[in-house]
C-alpha cells in the first residue's frame, strides 16, 4: 500500500528529539525534494539573457556578483537562518505565518482550529514581550483593515506557490528539452518535444508514492547533478577566467548600479530567477525537519551552486559576443560530455518540479485547515510525518496545466518571465 488513509492520521513526530542519523536520512531525502530547483536553475538563469545585452567581460563579473549576493542573503540568511524558525507546529508556508499572527495576535478572520486551551498555555509559556512588540500587535489589532490585508498577503501567496507548481515543471522540463535540443540538433527551437510531456507525465505519476519514496529516488539523481556541473564550473573558472572569484566583493555590484539603466534592468530581471525554488525551503518544512533543510543547503546545495555560477560566468566572460556561450551546455568540453549533459540535465529538471508540486499539497492542506479551499481527499503518506501529504485531485491538475503550458508556451524566455514574477510575489509575502 502506497499511502495511509486520510482518516488514518499518523501522529506527528517530534523533531526535537530528532537524532543525527534521522536528521542525515532526511538531508538526503530533502535533495530530491526540495533542492532540485534550485539546482536547476543555472540552465536558464544566464541562458534567459540576450547576448546583445552584454557589452563587456566586466558586466558578466558585476551579474556574478549580484548572483552570489542575492544566494547568500535570500535563501541562506533569510529563509536558513531566519525564515525556518517561524514554523506552526513544524508547517511552513504563508497560512503557517498567517495562522501564527492569528494565534499571537487577535486578527483572525477565519476559525482555527487549534483550542483557545493551547494557545492560552503557548502564550504563558512563550518569552515575555516588549513594548515594542505589545505596540505593533496593538496597532494590527485596532485597525480592521489590517486584518484584511493580512488574510489576502496569506492568500495570495498561497496562489502565487500553487501557480508555481504549475510553471516550475514546465520551465523546467522545457529548458532542459531545449538544451538537448541545442546539443543534438534535431528540432527547431520553438517545437516542445514528446519527451517533456512524458517525463512530465511520469512525474506526476509518481506523487502518489509519497515524499520519503520519491525524495529516495530523485536525490541520487540530484547529486549526480549538482557534482557534474560544479566540476565543470571549477574547471571553467581555472582554465577561462579566474578573475572572475574577485566578484564576490560588493564593490562589483555597486559599480554596476553607478551606472544603471533600462538595459541593466533587464539583465537583473534574470538574476532573479538563480532563487526561484528557495521559497520551497519554507513551504516544504512539514515534510522534514529544520536542521535537516538546513545543513543540506549550508553544507552542500549553496557552494556547489556558487561553483556552478562562477565557472559559468567565467566561461561567457572568455567567449563574450558569442549567443552559443550563455548555453550551459557549451560550456563543457567535448560533445561526449554535451550529451551526457543533456541526459542528465533532462532527468535533473524533472526533479527540479518535485518542490513546488510537494509545496502545492502542503497548502492546499492548510487551505482546507482553515476552510480557504473546497473539500478533497487528502492522503497522508508517512506513519511518522504528518506534514508529509498526497492530493490526488490537485494532482491531476497539476499535471494537465502543466501539459498545456508546456505546448502552449513554448518559449523558455516566457515561461522565465512568468515565474519570475511569480516567486517575487512569494518573496514579498514572506517578507
Amino acid at each position: 500500500m502506497d499511502a495511509l488513509a486520510i482518516s488514518s492520521q499518523p501522529i506527528s513526530y517530534d523533531f526535537r528529539k530528532e537524532t543525527w542519523r534521522h536528521t542525515l536520512v532526511l538531508s538526503f531525502q530533502s535533495l530530491g525534494v526540495i533542492y532540485g530547483r534550485l539546482s536547476t536553475a543555472p540552465l536558464y538563469v544566464l541562458e534567459s539573457i540576450d547576448p546583445t545585452d552584454i557589452k563587456s567581460p566586466d558586466e558578466i563579473h558585476e551579474l556574478f556578483s549580484f548572483i552570489f549576493w542575492t544566494l547568500t542573503i535570500i535563501p541562506l540568511l533569510k529563509y536558513a537562518f531566519i525564515v525556518l524558525r517561524a514554523d506552526d507546529d513544524g508547517e511552513g508556508g504563508p497560512f503557517s505565518l498567517y495562522s501564527l499572527l492569528c494565534r499571537h495576535a487577535s486578527v483572525g478572520l477565519i476559525p482555527s482550529n487549534r483550542s483557545s486551551d493551547k494557545i492560552l498555555q503557548q502564550g504563558e509559556d512563550g518569552p515575555s514581550k516588549g513594548k515594542l512588540e505589545n505596540k505593533a500587535r496593538r496597532a494590527i489589532e485596532k485597525h480592521k483593515s489590517s486584518h484584511y490585508l493580512l488574510l489576502f498577503l496569506a492568500l495570495l501567496g498561497a496562489c502565487m506557490i500553487l501557480s508555481d507548481a504549475v510553471l516550475t515543471p514546465a520551465i523546467s522540463d522545457f529548458s532542459s528539452d531545449e538544451t538537448k535540443d541545442h546539443v543534438a540538433n534535431a528540432m527547431k527551437k520553438y517545437v516542445p518535444t514528446p519527451a517533456a510531456c512524458v517525463v512530465l507525465v511520469c512525474l506526476f505519476t509518481l506523487q502518489k508514492h509519497g515524499t520519503k519514496k520519491i525524495g529516495c529516488i530523485f536525490a541520487p539523481i540530484v547529486i549526480i547533478w549538482l557534482f557534474f556541473i560544479s566540476g565543470f564550473g571549477l574547471y571553467n573558472i581555472i582554465h577561462c577566467d579566474t578573475q572572475i572569484l574577485r566578484a564576490v566583493s560588493p564593490l562589483y555590484m555597486l559599480r554596476f548600479v553607478k551606472n544603471i539603466n533600462f538595459r541593466h534592468w533587464k539583465l537583473l530581471s534574470s538574476i532573479v530567477l538563480c532563487i526561484a525554488g528557495s521559497e520551497a525551503m519554507y513551504a516544504d518544512l512539514g515534510h522534514f525537519s529544520k536542521r535537516s533543510i538546513k545543513i543540506t543547503f549550508i553544507c552542500f546545495v549553496y557552494p556547489v551552486l556558487l561553483l556552478t555560477y562562477a565557472g559559468q560566468s567565467a566561461f561567457i566572460s572568455k567567449y563574450i559576443g558569442t549567443a552559443e556561450a550563455f548555453h550551459l551546455s557549451e560550456s563543457m568540453p567535448n560533445k561526449t560530455l554535451q550529451h551526457l549533459f543533456a541526459v542528465l540535465s533532462l532527468l535533473a529538471s524533472a526533479v527540479g518540479s518535485q518542490a513546488t508540486i510537494t509545496a502545492g499539497f502542503s497548502i492546499i492542506n492548510q487551505c482546507q485547515a482553515l476552510n480557504c479551499f473546497p473539500r478533497v481527499k487528502v492522503v497522508h503518506t508517512s506513519e511518522q510525518i504528518l506534514g508529509q501529504v498526497y492530493v490526488p485531485d490537485v494532482n491531476w491538475f497539476f499535471m494537465t496545466l502543466s501539459l498545456a503550458i508546456t505546448i502552449g508556451l513554448h518559449d523558455v524566455s516566457q515561461l522565465g518571465k512568468a515565474t519570475g514574477m511569480v516567486f517575487v510575489h512569494v518573496f514579498y509575502v514572506i517578507i
